[in-house]
């Protein structure tokens, strides 16, 4: 009989480290799948996804958070603590001890 071969995930450093050599352009796709041993449409496949998603790094704002972002914060606390208070009165008019 023959063995089925296991489904191999490759981690995501090794996906950038061939990705990133596929774009510097040293070698052809098909000699950096023969060097890693995998499948030249898998070594287009991350260089694509690395040239697509790469703006996404320089879009990322510093500096500091805009009062709005405080502001929901504060009210989700607030709620939060409103629903604790909520459930403790449920939990002593009921006789219910969850401790």
């Amino acid at each position: 009989m023959t063995e089925k071969k296991k489904r191999v995930s490759y981690t995501a450093d090794f996906k950038v480290k061939v990705g990133l050599e596929a774009i510097r352009s040293d070698k052809t796709i098909h000699e950096i799948a023969q060097l890693y041993e995998i499948h030249p449409a898998q070594v287009s496949q991350w260089k694509k996804t690395i040239l697509d998603q790469c703006k996404v790094v320089f879009e990322v704002k510093r500096g500091r958070k805009s009062a709005s972002e405080h502001l929901d914060l504060d009210q989700l606390y607030s709620q939060i603590g409103k629903l604790k208070i909520e459930l403790d009165w449920l939990k002593k008019k009921s006789g219910i001890n969850l401790a």
